[in-house]
């Protein structure tokens, strides 16, 4: 049985609306957010997360962000999601920019594999 999206994962997928085919998925206690079935973002613990590489990092670096990371059999692991600086979530128009800039990075990540 698929999990119940939470208030803001709704929330997130209402405002990324606009880049047309938008979706969440439970997955380990959180969601992935994809746009076209590739992930751009995760949700955890209602903080979302987006998809970053060379090309996008600086965006995040400036503004004091730091990559998603997690406990796993004592060492802590770290992903390439960065959390996205909070005036990013509030201002709808930047929002779909970078979350654009994340798909063009999981298309390239997709690209590698």
């Amino acid at each position: 049985m698929p999990k119940e999206q939470s208030e803001f994962v709704k929330y997130i997928l209402e405002l990324l609306e606009p880049l047309g085919d938008i979706t969440a998925r439970g997955m380990f206690g959180g969601y992935a957010i994809k746009k076209n079935d590739l992930a751009i973002a995760i949700v955890v613990e209602d903080e979302i997360y987006f998809k970053v590489d060379d090309s996008n990092r600086r965006d995040y670096e400036k503004r004091d962000s730091h990559p998603f990371t997690y406990d796993k059999q004592g060492k802590t692991i770290t992903i390439s999601n960065w959390k996205l600086p909070i005036e990013i979530l509030e201002d709808q128009d930047e929002l779909i920019k970078w979350a654009e800039k994340s798909y063009q990075v999981a298309l390239r990540a997709k690209k590698i594999f």
